[in-house]
């Protein structure tokens, strides 16, 4: 049962100024203070993607456990897996603060965080103190001050390939200048091609080849999903996160909507979705999706699953909704492959990829399904 703590905690967190109530909810996971027993997941509910089974479909995004404090404790919510970092090799404060603002209205999130990170060195340290067994993804990125950005992540290839269930290549933070700029095809052949080589090379080393993620933006236009997608079929890139966090702000009335900084949470479940089935479209059916943004009830999971996406991930959904949620989500999910006669998750995958991919992204201000 989720920790009577975390319910009484939570409007105090939402209180706070939001860097500070993120860390102490760190300090809380990592003491115990805030813990669940998880329900066994139904077997219905398991994904096998790759050489892993995970118990269900629900994720813990990248950029909650930044320096991987407590991904088992996570687990221990009840998630199917937990993304950790986003990691680039060297420490490195990341931007000013103020750079995260709550819109509360909008049920949504704006961060300028920069890959705030403790490198490389620090996280490795404390994977290899885990003592859990679940599936952990770790994300790694580049240094803002990196004269070679692509080395940055082939360095975090070598680093983590033997402690990752798998890795994310985020090139899609909106936060580090030219970041996004490897999304581009010339960029991106030269990534994809160096990142692959080096995971190719650890899988002799450790007899395993760990599957490489990438992680796209919301707003990328079709011609740039067509060469995104032919990108990663041809390095042999093992599954594609849609998305990242949106520059957009279509419709928001929040004063701190003009606040610099990617946007999560609901205003970003319409565009992401409708980005999610294009690319689903677009890409071999071996190879799957993570459908990540404005998860907030069991509603919008299964419209992502419906889209195409294989598994899920979440993060401002849990600071709006509580820690209940991703409990919420699993037997919503129960219901509704009851209610439609599967008899698992995987039968749903893709049942509304047509659907989806036909909307405007941008056509509807954060259209609930």
């Amino acid at each position: 049962m989720i920790s009577g703590l975390a319910a009484l905690a939570r409007p105090l967190l939402l209180a706070l100024d939001p860097e500070r109530a993120h860390a102490l909810s760190i300090a809380a996971l990592r003491t115990g203070l805030v813990g669940a027993e998880p329900e066994p997941d139904d077997p219905r509910l398991a994904v096998d993607l790759w050489d892993l089974r995970f118990p269900n479909p629900i994720g813990m995004a990248a950029g909650f456990d930044k320096h991987g404090e407590v991904p088992d404790a996570l687990l221990g919510l009840g998630f199917g897996f937990v993304e950790i970092g986003t990691v680039a090799p060297n420490p490195q404060p990341g931007n000013p603060r103020p750079r995260v603002f709550r819109l509360p209205a909008e049920r949504a999130i704006i961060n300028r965080y920069g890959f705030n990170t403790e490198g490389h060195a620090a996280m490795l340290a404390r994977l290899l103190m885990r003592t859990g067994k679940g599936i952990v993804g770790i994300n790694i990125g580049a240094n803002k001050d990196s004269t070679d950005r692509a080395d940055d992540y082939v360095a975090g290839v070598h680093a983590f390939a033997r402690h990752a269930g798998y890795l994310t290549i985020n090139i899609s933070s909106p936060n580090t200048p030219g970041l996004r700029d490897l999304q581009h095809e010339a960029a991106l052949e030269d990534l994809l091609g160096r990142v692959s080589a080096a995971r190719d090379a650890e899988a002799g080393l450790i007899g395993r080849r760990v599957p490489l993620a990438l992680k796209i933006a919301p707003d990328l236009a079709d011609t740039e999903l067509d060469h995104i997608a032919a990108a990663v079929t041809r390095h042999g890139i093992d599954a594609v996160i849609v998305s990242n966090t949106t520059l957009a702000r279509t419709g928001l009335t929040d004063p701190r909507a003009r606040e610099p900084g990617g946007l999560s949470g609901r205003p970003l479940f319409h565009r992401s979705t409708v980005q999610l089935a294009r690319m689903r479209q677009r890409l071999p059916a071996a190879i799957p999706l993570i459908g990540a943004g404005g998860v907030d009830s069991g509603e919008t999971a299964w419209q992502k699953l419906r889209a195409g996406a294989s598994l899920v991930q979440l993060y401002t959904g849990l600071v709006y909704e509580g820690l209940g949620l991703v409990r919420a989500i699993k037997r919503d999910l129960l219901r509704r492959l009851r209610r439609e006669g599967f008899s698992s998750l995987g039968q749903a995958v893709g049942t509304g990829t047509d659907e989806w991919a036909a909307r405007d992204p941008a056509g509807q201000r954060e259209a609930r399904p």
